[in-house]
């Protein structure tokens, strides 16, 4: 029904304006009684052998929503009746910004891709955090994804990772530093070594002192070259990480079926979907095997199917995450790769 019926009406949409209908629409479904169940017999998908212990955590399956999907934490109830083993909410910033002008999210539907340069608009870090203490839902695994403010100087970027964290800590159940998203100038600048290792190591010092230290991940672009990657294990090393989420958005266009002129004409964004996922399972194959198994990954980029989601455990995440691909295909992706990982 979504890819016969409900999709075709949504991409007559300005994408934004799509994402938006949906959120409104879930909101209002879930406030009629009994919508709440029927979602989740439609959707959840339960079975011990999905259980997954990652850093620390009991997830109830291995298939949770990226970063991006619901920035602040405004339909954590409602995606929790669609059977994700966890939701990674954010890129959340200390203080609210609009993010980049609009039209700034497009689809490239002969690709099942996207490009966004959204700019990490968010509502900030304490009213995101004021609606997580709010939420019902207790059982859902929630990821806090934090990142700085565009007005930011780079010299001064840990002060706004520190601020995020100090308002979520109470409220997520574990933390992503971003640094790898393309839509906030001088951001992947934060990749580089020495930066990296400050900031993360700022971070960790803060997270370490809290009685119950939250698991702290890094996500990581998926240009990184096989030196920047080893660099990431060493920092991952020395600064204690939990693990990585591999990977964000990439800045590539190369492979697409769309019209080059049509996609130049976009402009600048992260392009995300089935292009992403060859280049997306390398970097995780590429991680596994140098870090010994050592490093949890969370796979991101490209699932749009379950031999998809396979493709990334098979590689060596221990957790996959959808965005591009869930919506293209639909909340029935969920139990289609949940149910296949059982058989």
């Amino acid at each position: 029904m979504y890819k016969s019926v409900i999709k075709p009406l949504l991409f007559k949409l300005d994408a934004e304006r799509a994402h938006h209908f949906v959120f409104d629409n879930l909101r209002r479904a879930a406030r009629v009684p009994g919508v709440g169940a029927l979602m989740r017999g439609l959707y959840d998908y339960q079975h011990p052998s999905l259980e997954r212990t990652v850093f620390g955590l009991k997830f109830p399956n291995p298939v949770g929503l990226a970063a991006g999907f619901d920035k602040n934490a405004a339909l954590t109830d409602e995606l929790a009746t669609l059977g994700f083993g966890f939701v990674e909410i954010g890129t959340v910033t200390p203080r609210p910004q609009p993010g980049n002008p609009q039209p700034r999210l497009f689809r490239l539907p002969q690709d099942g891709a996207l490009v966004n340069r959204m700019g990490f608009n968010n509502d900030g870090a304490p009213v995101v955090a004021a609606r997580l203490a709010r939420r019902r839902n207790r059982q859902l695994i929630i990821g806090g994804n934090i990142g700085k403010n565009k007005d930011t100087p780079n010299a001064e970027a840990a002060a706004d990772y520190l601020a995020a964290y100090d308002d979520l800590a109470d409220v997520v159940d574990y933390f992503v530093v971003n640094v790898s998203s393309p839509n906030t100038p001088g951001l992947r600048e934060l990749q580089e070594k020495k930066p990296l290792i400050d900031l993360l190591q700022q971070v960790q010092a803060r997270n370490l002192a809290r009685p119950v230290p939250r698991p702290l991940l890094l996500k990581i672009a998926p240009d990184l070259t096989d030196a920047q990657l080893d660099d990431i294990i060493e920092i991952a090393e020395e600064t204690h990480l939990s693990g990585l989420v591999a990977t964000n958005t990439t800045i590539g266009r190369g492979g697409l079926s769309t019209d080059a002129g049509h996609v130049a004409g976009l402009g600048a964004g992260g392009l995300s979907g089935r292009p992403l996922r060859e280049r997306a399972t390398e970097v995780i194959r590429y991680l596994h095997r140098r870090s010994a198994g050592g490093l949890p990954i969370i796979g991101a980029g490209g699932i749009h199917s379950a031999a998809d989601a396979q493709e990334k455990l098979a590689a060596g995440a221990s957790l996959v995450q959808l965005y591009t691909g869930f919506i293209y295909e639909g909340p029935g992706l969920v139990k289609r790769i949940n149910r296949s990982l059982v058989q």
